[in-house]
């Protein structure tokens, strides 16, 4: 037993080292993978630092061009081996998703890898809980969406069939070519194209959602009023959506866990404390509160970071925080009573070592639950502040801004403009509460019937939220 012991106390770099073989192939296989796109993530990273710099990148507009344009015979010329815009934009969709599922692909791997040769137990609950997500349809519908909407997000720039500086933020600074009426090759602004691709309504002032427009653009979601892609609008607010959300989740999940854990420690004074300032928060009215918020901090350098995306997120952190915190409270009001943590006392360790070795892992499986839902809940908030004109600030796009641009639209043959945001805004949150019931489920399998321990660690834990 002690010889067991021992060996679960090595580093998982010390196993790694005796037997390196099946970790260096698989690490191998990772940076062939993230070679391919490698390009792609130093642009982003030098663009936060205001000075981008461009390396090639395999699944790039680029390299899969569908920006060209269509000869009276027919013929398309500048695009991806003459293939018509439609063709080419989808080949880049496709081969996309194929290399962000083969990076889901070599990430399961990679836990087999650390399960087959690094672990030392045969067996652990976590085997368990991987195997009951595998069979659990309702959270595999909500992990299918989140993926799509995930990747939609990271490669928001190659996916859309034009980029939003093309498109939305300076149109007018670049040019495309199409062939005219009489037969002659023309060089138009995009901005000028733009207002002759319009969705306002009327057949003849409308480009729906698979359509060409007159020059030679292609428009999987169709145009907004403007006559901008409406695709690129969705896939670069998306990314925005997405970035608001996790930053979120993330300061607000560590403050929770920090609370819980703080308050089931000690209990008393300190308990009452965080009870009395998170109910004084959730007292609040949320949307009212966020809404308020968002008109005082606007005119700060906090809206000047991410067209107002990170002011949004820091609002969510701050008055989401408690609900998440009653999420795991009771899991961690249950964990502070066990005999372990009375022996970790005894035996002089300190508060903050027992907290992260012997409480954490116990509630992190509740805040994984909770913060999924959670984040649903925030991207249709976000969606209904842009909807009302606060939030992110214009022209940076955002999905409720296309809701609200097209609802005067909805009964006319533009009616794409608010559907196809309204429908991904539900599938989308509807996808993360899927994927946290999934979790759930995993994580206890007694939940559904509401039976057992577990059920009613579940029930204290959500009792809060």
């Amino acid at each position: 037993m002690s010889a067991d012991r021992d060996q679960e106390d090595v580093s998982i770099a010390a196993r790694i080292k005796e037997n390196p073989g099946p970790a260096l192939g698989w690490m191998v296989g990772a940076l062939l993978l993230f070679a391919l796109e490698a390009g792609a993530v130093v642009h982003f990273v030098t663009s936060l630092l205001g000075n981008p710099v461009e390396l090639p990148t395999l699944l790039s507009r680029e390299l899969i061009p569908n920006n060209g344009y269509v000869k009276p015979n027919g013929v398309w010329k500048e695009t991806f081996l003459g293939l018509p815009a439609a063709y080419a934009w989808a080949l880049r969709v496709v081969l996309i998703y194929a290399y962000a599922f083969l990076w889901l692909v070599w990430l399961w791997r990679g836990y087999l890898v650390f399960r087959e040769n690094y672990r030392y137990a045969d067996w652990t609950p976590r085997d368990d809980m991987v195997d009951r997500l595998r069979s659990h349809r309702w959270g595999q519908f909500g992990a299918v969406i989140v993926f799509a909407f995930v990747v939609m997000a990271m490669f928001a720039p190659a996916l859309g069939p034009t980029t939003v500086e093309r498109t939305i933020s300076n149109p007018y600074s670049h040019y495309i070519e199409y062939y005219n009426d009489d037969g002659q090759l023309e060089n138009v602004t995009v901005g000028s194209a733009n207002l002759g691709s319009r969705s306002q309504g009327t057949p003849d002032r409308n480009v729906g959602p698979m359509e060409y427009d007159d020059y030679g653009r292609w428009h999987p979601f169709g145009t907004l009023p403007s006559g901008k892609d409406m695709f690129t609008f969705m896939a670069a607010g998306a990314r925005i959506s997405l970035f608001i959300g996790l930053t979120s989740i993330l300061v607000s999940g560590f403050i929770a866990v920090a609370f819980a854990l703080v308050t089931a420690y000690y209990k008393g004074l300190v308990d009452l404390l965080v009870v009395i300032l998170g109910d004084s928060i959730m007292s609040l009215p949320s949307l009212l509160f966020v809404m308020l918020l968002s008109v005082v901090l606007g005119d700060t350098w906090l809206a000047d970071i991410y067209s107002g995306g990170f002011l949004l997120a820091v609002i969510f952190a701050g008055t989401g925080w408690p609900f998440l915190w009653r999420s795991v409270r009771g899991p961690a009001m249950q964990i502070a009573e066990q005999e372990w943590i009375d022996a970790a006392k005894s035996f002089g360790q300190r508060p903050s070592v027992t907290m992260r070795k012997h409480m954490a892992p116990y509630i992190l499986g509740y805040l994984l639950v909770y913060s999924s839902m959670r984040l649903g809940g925030i991207i249709i908030a976000v969606a209904g502040l842009s909807f009302l004109g606060l939030g992110v600030s214009p022209p940076t796009p955002e999905w409720g801004r296309a809701v609200n641009i097209g609802q005067s639209y909805v009964t006319t043959s533009s009616w794409h403009i608010s559907f196809i945001p309204g429908v991904l805004i539900v599938l989308v949150v509807t996808a993360f509460n899927a994927l946290g019931d999934g979790i759930r489920d995993a994580i206890d399998p007694q939940s559904e019937s509401g039976e057992g321990e577990g059920a009613e660690v579940a029930a204290a834990g959500g009792g809060g939220a």
